[in-house]
């Protein structure tokens, strides 16, 4: 009987060195789990977009609300004193459906509007306006916060916006739940309904919306304009190219008769951008502008 144990015992040792060559370790590291989900994609386990999403969950684990806010200085707010006729031209213009609204300390945020809840305030028979009525109440989150804690804490509380603060209180910026999102799954387009195979949506009088990998060659045709594509194929390249930085969303700059205003950006590209054709006197206002 002893023999025989000792016999199994030396098998299973024997077949433990004849295959540990062949048995690869688990990972020890980040580094060396993106490499395992490579491999797994060269030999189409997986899609490109599906080892794309995972690289992107392990990045946004690593980041910082700092790393992708929108600064306060590009925040669109609204004032808490402000009539109802100050406020709508705002709105419009950004689009957004969410505006942090600031006291008579500008540098401090009372809450949040949303912008349906000014609806009931139109009409011939609607009440008097009171941004109090509407106003709700902010998430205030530090800068230091990590993105996967934050993207729970948004869908536990079902909030989408937060104020970022920095290390004394005050308001350093914002950040939606969305801007996480797109971290991980890239653009989501909701409000911009472009017809399928589209890539650029007339929004109003000289007023434009664009997806930012349009190539140089489609907007050209579009517009009958003659813009040089021999360093970028992109207006996305375009505009970081004019910039010399990757821009955050808010930023704007003006090439050629066009002004080009970042709506979405993450900290790899530009990903959606608002067009608006300028007429000859804001052209030459913006070439003299040009050092």
């Amino acid at each position: 009987m002893n023999d025989s144990g000792n016999d199994d015992s030396k098998l299973r040792k024997g077949l433990k060195r004849l295959l540990a060559p062949l048995v690869k370790p688990e990972p020890e590291n980040r580094g060396e789990l993106v490499a395992v989900l490579k491999q797994a994609r060269a030999r189409h386990l997986m899609d490109g977009e599906a080892l794309s999403m995972m690289e992107a969950v392990l990045e946004v684990s690593e980041l910082r609300v700092r790393d992708i806010m929108i600064p306060r200085a590009r925040m669109v707010v609204v004032e808490r004193d402000k009539a109802m006729e100050d406020i709508l031209p705002v709105i419009v213009e950004s689009a957004h459906s969410r505006f942090p609204v600031i006291g008579d300390d500008r540098s401090e945020v009372v809450g949040i509007l949303l912008a349906k809840d000014l609806l009931q305030y139109c009409g011939p028979s609607a009440p008097s306006f009171n941004m109090r009525d509407v106003l709700r109440s902010a998430v205030f989150v530090p800068e230091s916060k990590r993105l996967n804690v934050l993207l729970k804490e948004f869908r536990l509380s079902r909030n989408h916006m937060a104020i970022v603060i920095d290390e004394y209180g005050g308001a350093a910026g914002l950040i939606t739940i969305e801007d996480v999102l797109e971290q991980i799954v890239g653009e989501i387009e909701d409000e911009y309904d472009f017809d399928e195979g589209a890539y650029i949506l007339k929004r109003g009088k000289d007023l434009y919306t664009a997806k930012a990998h349009t190539t140089i060659e489609d907007f050209n045709e579009f517009f009958h304009t003659a813009f040089d594509d021999d360093d970028y194929d992109t207006i996305g390249g375009m505009v970081v190219n004019a910039l010399g930085h990757m821009p955050s969303r808010g930023e704007s700059v003006s090439i050629g008769g066009f002004r080009f205003t970042v709506v979405r950006a993450d900290s790899r590209k530009v990903r959606l951008l608002n067009i608006e054709r300028l007429d000859e006197k804001e052209t030459a206002a913006t070439e003299g502008d040009k050092p």
